[in-house]
């Protein structure tokens, strides 16, 4: 029985000054880099996602088609291009202990890091259970959007979650609120 990070899309796109930026952010970032500074060695996996999208089309209908306005639900600006700035890890997050990387989003709209793969090709879940994983921390970006939807897979995996307090950052109160209160009924711990 082991325990991961998993630390859920802390790119320049979704920090302040990114295209879909997140109040925040930056410290969302610093606060993961100095949490990991201090436990890194309690954890068997340090795991960071990145959203990581085609250059090229809407991926899959997750951008907006051009000269159409995105409805911030289903479709959205561009963000995280792979061949562009956005899609790096953000100023602030010390990627130097990480373990193991996923990317997600590929040519479609992912938002569970649970979505993506690793450099060599594993879904997540299948490298955690490698791991002899059992237990996450999750932390990231954002709260109502990725790392809910992380949370919630991580749940129907099996693998018992503790959202980290202070360490995610969302994009609105009102959908963040829901989203917690939605990872706590599906059983993760979430503190208030």
């Amino acid at each position: 029985m082991a325990d991961a990070l998993v630390v859920v899309d802390v790119q320049t796109d979704f920090v302040e000054g990114g295209s879909l930026g997140v109040e925040g952010g930056h410290e969302v970032a610093r606060r993961i880099t100095e949490h990991l500074a201090a436990h890194r060695d309690d954890y068997a996996a340090v795991v960071a996602s990145r959203d990581w999208h085609e250059p090229h089309g809407t991926n899959g209908g997750h951008f907006a088609e051009p000269g159409t306005e995105p409805d911030f639900v289903t479709t959205w600006p561009a963000h995280c291009v792979s061949s562009g700035p956005g899609a790096a890890y953000a100023d602030g997050f010390d990627t130097s202990a990480v373990t193991h990387h996923v990317r997600k989003g590929r040519g479609s709209a992912a938002y569970s890091a649970f979505e993506g793969t690793t450099e060599d090709g594993r879904p997540l879940a299948a490298l955690l259970r490698d791991l002899g994983v059992t237990h996450l921390d999750v932390t990231g970006i954002a709260t109502d959007h990725c790392v809910r939807a992380t949370v919630l897979d991580a749940r129907r995996e099996g693998f018992s979650v503790r959202l980290l307090p202070g360490m995610h950052a969302g994009v609105a109160a009102a959908t963040s609120e829901r989203a917690l209160a939605e990872m706590a009924a599906a059983g993760a711990e979430v503190a208030r």
